[in-house]
């Protein structure tokens, strides 16, 4: 699967811009570095951040029969149930926000039918249990990541500039710290987090059984990231990889949340590493391994509020110091507009 995306390209006249208003040089701190990337990302002294989106990606589990969270399977779809009806944190944060969320059924283990706001994504009814066997085929795999770059397409010829990512699915942190314990080389233990909430003795059961899994697939170092997305990830986590890397070759936004949507951009990443230009981390996830996703992917993130949700709460939250950055460029008067005159 080939995926092309552009360089982002340095425009002085635009640091230049963003030196030349109101305020002592680098007064802002990270907002001038972030109006910074978004304007060489979209080539523009006056970026826009038209009609932005949060997708939430869904899909279940075959491991969490067996045991790796403290939730069964069925709240995948209750959740979902729960997203549609407008009662989740991420609907209030996206209403609070102004971003307009779709829900994607990307492989839950449940027949809902045409619903409103719900996107049919469906490959499977769940993936296998990766204990035992590849959580997916390489050819699910694909067609995962190829919806998921379907949607981002249709939503950048709609107009749309920004994309958050966020996800649900029981089981997804184990699959996470999979993915970031082959893909980043960090030790497996210093992967597996509570996820949704493991006491002590769960997080032991989950270690073991992710240890169990990793053993079984006994990939080598530098097995193909395409491989390691079988073997262990999900189907919303390879339709947001998919997404992610369509996205950026629109040059669109990408809001990158916690620990499971990192994992997703740790494979895109792998894929096409110019990627990272386009990604703001909105935050430092309280999952362990996300702390190893960052420092793989050289990121600091926006926001540190202890979070450990998903649903793109992270990206929902930090949303508005994006356009905080987009807006100071866009609308802050410059010293010679205002008639101030700068340092000397």
């Amino acid at each position: 699967m080939h995926f092309s995306i552009p360089p982002t390209i340095p425009l002085p006249a635009l640091q230049a811009r963003i030196d030349g208003k109101t305020k002592p040089p680098g007064s802002l701190g990270r907002l001038e570095r972030l109006a910074l990337q978004i304007g060489q990302l979209q080539q523009s002294l006056a970026p826009t951040l038209g009609q932005p989106h949060l997708l939430v990606f869904a899909g279940d589990h075959g491991a969490a029969r067996a045991g790796v969270s403290a939730y069964p399977q069925e709240v995948t779809w209750q959740m979902v149930e729960n997203f549609l009806a407008g009662g989740a944190a991420i609907n209030v944060f996206a209403r609070q926000n102004g971003l307009q969320l779709q829900i994607i059924d990307a492989g839950v283990a449940h027949h809902f039918g045409s619903r409103k706001g719900l996107v049919d994504a469906k490959i499977a009814f769940a993936t296998h249990n990766f204990i035992e066997q590849a959580a997916m085929s390489v050819d699910d795999c694909q067609a995962a990541m190829a919806r998921g770059a379907t949607i981002a397409r249709q939503l950048a010829d709609a107009g749309c500039r920004v994309i958050g990512f966020g996800e649900m699915g029981i089981g997804n942190s184990a699959a996470a710290a999979l993915l970031t314990h082959q893909l980043t080389g960090t030790p497996l233990p210093a992967c597996v987090g509570r996820g949704t909430g493991l006491d002590d003795a769960g997080l032991a059961r989950k270690q073991a059984l992710l240890a169990r899994a990793a053993e079984r697939a006994a990939l080598a170092p530098d097995a193909p990231a395409l491989r390691v997305l079988a073997e262990f990830g999900g189907f919303e986590i390879a339709m947001m990889a998919g997404a992610m890397l369509a996205a950026a070759e629109r040059r669109m936004l990408l809001l990158i949340d916690g620990f499971i949507v990192t994992s997703a951009l740790l494979v895109a990443a792998a894929i096409a590493p110019a990627i990272g230009d386009y990604c703001v981390f909105c935050h430092r996830s309280a999952e362990p391994g996300h702390q190893a996703q960052l420092r793989a992917l050289h990121a600091e993130p926006l926001l540190d509020l202890e979070l450990r949700l998903g649903e793109g709460s992270g990206a929902a939250l930090a949303w508005p110091l994006v356009r905080s950055a987009v807006a100071f460029l866009n609308e802050m008067a410059s010293f010679e507009s205002a008639g101030v005159s700068e340092q000397v």
